[in-house]
């Protein structure tokens, strides 16, 4: 008999047959596979080949017709049915079939992945490790959903659960799932996918080796002491010292290293072991979250996942408490004032061991934490849009789930609250998240020149009862750009601004980079999953969000150059997951300009009009 969670979505049916009944047509949805592992290999095919489609401007036909895809470099061809044809990039593929029958992830990985490599003239190696890292994170996919069938009715909180949704990763990522240098037992607690929960490591470190600061007076060590000693499995570090957390993956690999084993060697640093109450991974692994914490910690985390070791750099760290300082010289008055349904989490204040020199590993950010207590209508139902978005696969007996995402279930309850098709429904959806989120995000960018990104990840929202958005919020201190016309201005703010800190930015690249996150991976991205979940058709959401963004080119003259992008530019820049994977960069090393691979996507909105 198969355990599997219940859907509590399932009775939410929608008030007439959505458009995933198309698919049906096409056979089972290869995500549905009995076998989890199946489904994971099914679901870590299908994204590279999302990815590498968009990547390589490989024209896509239409549902119901083949792909074919040549690797001359292999001697190899793919046919790969087309499930759903996105016009945005969603699209939803079959299993692809080689001159000798099915082709799973290894194949697809190894003969896309040498056409890169080969094309572009890297070294071999490299081939390699992006080939292990896909075969990696289908596998981790693989356990994910094993255990999801396995588990019963979740106890997450709305935040967490949709922090723990992500079980198939980045829907245009090669390899999101991948965690190599973790074992399967560590991933047990360490995973938000598995729902994991852990003690952090805490460390006791001398004064005179701690380094930090905060943006609003309170002091970064007292709120790390409350953490450390709250509770019966509290620990009291020594007499003048301070508390400082780790990773607990993290807190053994740190001992490894030479500066920090001489602040142990001297004392100045004991390691105190894990200790008080547990927390629990979000979407991004390394944040923690505690639902009656006052604050979220991000920790720095060495492992590779997707694109980059998760090490917190202490420039980061600076501008996050930067960025909070500038919030609270009149940007955030003003926001709070022109949106009070929209916030930002502030990354407000630093922690490390270690005072001189590079980062120790001990890195810790603290983050606002507004999502406290259990379900209700307050402001703790925040859900990570990333989450909500995340396919789901069947339930293990062969037939699809009650609901393919989170958003299918809020769009078919937002149907029956309002007497209306998923179709109008969906649309309803996308207004109220224009409102909620994009617009105070451009209209802070025409207002001041503060540019964020506001990927899927780093954006939340809550559902009102009809489940539809009625609040937003930000995260992310890595994600700040000042552009440099409006430099003077915010200077006078905050005279020590960018003082040390690379913030500011020309205004063409500020809107390039804008246009990415907030148009291509958010906007776009989400136009592109409510296609792919069969609840509406992409054009009419272009359609509204087209109206939308022209309407603010109307009334924000300071966001010009951001919208005359979005709207009329034949193509946007977009950063090319596939390529930067092949590539083996780390996109938190180096310059910011060539930290990823881009691509010349063409734009999708300038295809349709009001």
């Amino acid at each position: 008999m198969n355990g599997h969670r219940p859907d509590p979505s399932a009775a939410l049916a929608p008030v007439e047959p959505d458009l995933a009944g198309a698919f049906a047509s096409r056979g089972p949805d290869p995500l549905d596979d009995p076998d989890p592992f199946g489904a994971g290999e099914a679901a870590a095919v299908e994204t590279l080949l999302r990815a590498y489609v968009r990547e390589t401007a490989t024209p896509v036909p239409a549902a119901g017709e083949e792909l074919l895809l040549d690797f001359p470099a292999s001697g190899v061809r793919l046919s790969v049915p087309v499930r759903y044809r996105s016009a945005t990039g969603w699209h939803r593929f079959g299993e692809p079939r080689a001159a000798s029958g099915p082709a799973g992830a290894a194949l697809v990985a190894a003969v896309a992945i040498r056409e890169s490599v080969v094309r572009r003239r890297l070294s071999h190696h490299l081939g390699s490790d992006a080939v292990a890292r896909v075969l990696d994170s289908a596998r981790r996919t693989g356990t994910h959903l094993a255990r999801r069938r396995a588990e019963g009715e979740s106890k997450a909180t709305p935040f967490l659960e949709a922090e723990q949704a992500l079980l198939l990763g980045h829907p245009f990522h090669p390899a999101p799932k991948s965690r190599q240098e973790a074992s399967d037992g560590e991933l047990d607690a360490y995973s938000p996918e598995l729902r994991g929960s852990f003690q952090l490591h805490w460390f006791a470190a001398d004064p005179a080796v701690v380094v930090g600061e905060s943006a609003d007076g309170r002091s970064p060590a007292e709120l790390l002491r409350g953490l450390a000693i709250g509770g019966a499995a509290g620990v009291e570090p020594p007499a003048g010292m301070i508390p400082v957390p780790a990773h607990p993956w993290q807190a053994r690999e740190v001992l490894r290293r030479p500066e920090v084993a001489a602040l142990v060697e001297a004392g100045l640093l004991r390691p105190l072991g894990p200790a008080g109450p547990v927390w629990h991974p979000t979407s991004s692994v390394r944040t923690v979250h505690r639902p009656d914490a006052e604050v979220m910690l991000k920790l720095s985390l060495g492992m590779r996942i997707t694109n980059s070791r998760r090490n917190n750099l202490r420039g980061e760290l600076r501008l996050g408490v930067r960025a909070a300082r500038l919030l609270a010289a009149g940007p955030g008055d003003w926001l709070r004032a022109e949106h009070p349904e929209f916030g930002i989490l502030r990354d407000f204040a630093w922690i490390s061991a270690g005072a001189d020199g590079p980062e120790t590993g001990l890195e810790t950010a603290i983050r606002d934490n507004p999502f406290r207590g259990g379900a209700g209508d307050g402001p703790d139902d925040g859900q990570c849009v990333a989450g909500l978005l995340a396919e789901r696969t069947g339930p293990g007996d062969g037939t699809p789930p009650g609901h393919r995402a989170l958003l299918s279930a809020a769009t078919a309850r937002a149907a029956r609250a309002h007497g209306v098709s998923l179709a109008e429904a969906s649309a309803r959806w996308l207004t109220r998240y224009l409102d909620v989120l994009a617009a105070p995000l451009i209209r802070l960018y025409a207002r001041y020149g503060i540019a964020l990104e506001p990927h899927h990840q780093n954006t939340l929202v809550a559902l009102d009862g009809d489940g539809l958005p009625r609040a937003g919020w930000y995260r992310d201190s890595q994600g700040y750009y000042v552009a440099a016309s409006r430099a003077g201005e915010l200077e006078r703010l905050l005279p020590e601004l960018a003082d040390g800190l690379e913030l500011v930015f020309d205004d063409d690249f500020v809107d390039e980079r804008v246009a990415y996150y907030l148009g291509i991976n958010n906007l776009l991205g989400l136009v592109g999953a409510f296609g792919a979940l069969g609840l509406t058709d992409e054009g009419d959401l272009l359609r509204v969000l087209r109206a939308a963004l022209e309407r603010l080119r109307t009334t924000e003259p300071g966001a010009k150059g951001l919208l005359d992008l979005l709207l009329d530019a034949p193509a946007l820049r977009c950063k090319g997951n596939f390529l930067t994977c092949v590539d083996g960069r780390d996109e938190l090393v180096g310059d910011v300009r060539a930290q990823s691979v881009y691509i010349d996507l063409p734009n999708p909105l300038t295809e349709v009009s009001r």
